[in-house]
């Protein structure tokens, strides 16, 4: 046998269907049922059609901001559908069937609006719902076959995490976690005096600069070090890791611009949160270095310290200021999902590395 056959073929990723596209978009998908029905208080004696608000005069003010918003919630879920179709239905076959699925959940939703007190359905937000399915099928069909069968992204997730869903789940939600408002940034699993007795500080007055960095590097520090006990030793975990952190940034601006504006879109942005992040960082790329097992104790006594620090010491101000604004503000019942996520994250994250740590039987 000559030394070409003895040499290890590259794997070849398989063209198949994506379970997991499908059970996001069914995710997804009751997502967009949750945010435009809660909170279910349905009155079905109020005497209107379901259909009504299809005949109905169009609203008589239109912002900007409606017509956005209903355009950008659909634009996923057009997207993921197109990869939930592959392979049985392709190229425009899928795209017409992402348009359909799209189109018959925004008149569902639009027609039980009809018996929701709060809510105005109409035939604009059903036809900015569909115009976003459209986009984000068509946004979907030029990929290629290895994406739309997910063989790229299983692959990538598999060479960097192996078969840690959960860390990889962790991984997917962080920056979902950091849209509500915090008082420092990243500082999630603020759960108030529900826990914590309160704390009567007097007339103490705290420097915010310093209390929202130490705050931000604790909770960055952390939850990058619990997140890269999840990865395979071989990935390159800086890297990751910091484009994680580039991708919570963006998603937190463009929240916060769909809620307050683009004027307000770097309020958050703070100089403790720039410093916070830079100090984080620096301590994370010596820390990504250590064993597994000094990395486990850094991160929970980090994740812990933070978690006592913010429940603790008192709110910055301008942030109590921020909370009020925010939920008189946009997006009202979206940003009540987003504050369950926040607040469970960091005990769900502290769970799994607690776990790892018993399953793996890491040395400190």
């Amino acid at each position: 046998m000559d030394h070409e056959e003895q040499r290890p073929r590259k794997f070849d990723w398989p063209l198949q269907a994506m379970p997991l596209a499908r059970a996001i978009s069914l995710g997804y998908g009751l997502l967009i049922v949750y945010v435009s029905l809660n909170p279910f208080d349905f009155n079905l004696q109020n005497g209107v059609a379901a259909w009504a608000w299809l005949f109905a005069p169009s609203p008589r003010f239109i912002t900007l901001f409606d017509v956005s918003v209903n355009i950008l919630a659909y634009i996923p879920l057009g997207f993921l559908l197109v990869f939930a179709a592959y392979p049985r239905w392709r190229h425009l076959v899928a795209l017409a069937m992402a348009l359909g699925l799209s189109a018959i959940l925004a008149f569902s939703v639009e027609s039980l609006q009809t018996w929701l007190p709060t809510r105005i359905p109409s035939l604009m937000d059903w036809w900015a719902n569909v115009l976003g399915g459209l986009l984000g099928g068509l946004l979907a069909i030029p990929l290629g076959p290895k994406w739309l069968s997910g063989s790229v992204i299983r692959r990538q997730f598999d060479q960097w995490f192996g078969l840690n869903w959960a860390a990889c789940a962790l991984f997917l939600l962080f920056p979902w976690s950091q849209i509500y408002p915090q008082s420092s940034w990243l500082g999630t699993g603020v759960w108030g005096h529900a826990i914590f007795a309160p704390v009567d500080w007097g007339t103490m007055v705290m420097n915010h600069v310093v209390q929202e960095s130490v705050i931000t590097a604790l909770c960055w520090l952390g939850a990058a070090l619990l997140l890269s006990l999840g990865m395979r030793s071989k990935a390159p975990q800086w890297r990751i890791l910091n484009s994680l952190l580039c991708l919570t940034l963006f998603t937190k601006v463009i929240f916060t611009t769909l809620q307050f504006g683009v004027e307000f879109s770097l309020l958050w942005l703070t100089a403790g949160a720039i410093w916070g992040m830079m100090l984080g960082s620096v301590l994370l790329w010596f820390a990504l270095n250590r064993s597994a097992g000094t990395k486990f104790w850094i991160a929970l006594i980090s994740l812990i310290s933070a978690t006592v620090a913010i429940n603790l010491l008192p709110d910055n101000p301008y942030f109590i200021m921020t909370l009020r604004h925010w939920h008189q503000g946009r997006l009202l019942h979206f940003n009540e999902l987003m504050q369950w996520v926040s607040v469970v994250w960091l005990p769900l994250a502290l769970f799994w590395l607690i776990r790892n740590k018993l399953t793996f039987k890491l040395k400190p």
